[in-house]
């Protein structure tokens, strides 16, 4: 079994905003498999999508973005998912809006939820996809400016980032995520 996860946090103020492009490709995902999250569990919401290449999970945290790590790891212990069998999904500052970089292992490079996940999966080791948001504007601190939602200019590229990001984890499901790197960096 696989588990799909994308990071952000719960509630209304932070739907669709920049530190939210985690949540937002699992609802694309959630979408496209018929599948919404209906279970909670271990501080997460999630589904088990049944697909012809097998099961797998599409996972919410909803620790907040800082403590991640704390509903990921019991969901892959409950249900025994190698840290292999895993991608998250996750906003970065230092791509441009839309673009894509896919990664099996790396640092968190200053993303809290990432620092949770590393702390509680005890590894650096697991496969990732980036989600460019771009740095803040001089002047403007980073929580305000990743709290924000995208601009009307940005929005298309949003969309197809999540679409992207969305086929890389459909492609994930048949091939090994080193081929779908191959495929999805840098789009």
């Amino acid at each position: 079994m696989k588990m799909i996860i994308g990071l952000g946090n719960p509630g209304k103020p932070y739907e669709h905003t920049r530190h939210n492009i985690g949540f937002d490709v699992i609802d694309e995902l959630s979408k496209r498999f018929n599948s919404p999250l209906m279970q909670m569990k271990f501080k997460g919401m999630y589904t088990i999508v049944h697909h012809p290449e097998g099961k797998f999970i599409l996972v919410k945290p909803l620790t907040y973005m800082n403590l991640s790590g704390e509903c990921v790891v019991p969901l892959m212990d409950y249900y025994d998912i190698a840290e292999k069998d895993i991608v998250v999904i996750y906003d970065d500052l230092d791509l441009t809006v839309g673009r894509l970089r896919l990664r099996q292992k790396g640092s968190a490079g200053g993303h809290n939820g990432i620092k949770s996940m590393i702390q509680h999966l005890g590894t650096q080791e697991f496969n990732r996809i980036r989600v460019g948001i771009d740095r803040p504007p001089a002047g403007m601190k980073v929580p305000d400016y990743v709290l924000q939602k995208f601009s009307n200019d940005e929005k298309p590229l949003v969309a197809d980032a999540i679409k992207k990001s969305s086929d890389a984890c459909e492609e994930w499901l048949k091939s090994p995520f080193l081929e779908v790197m191959n495929r999805f960096n840098g789009v």
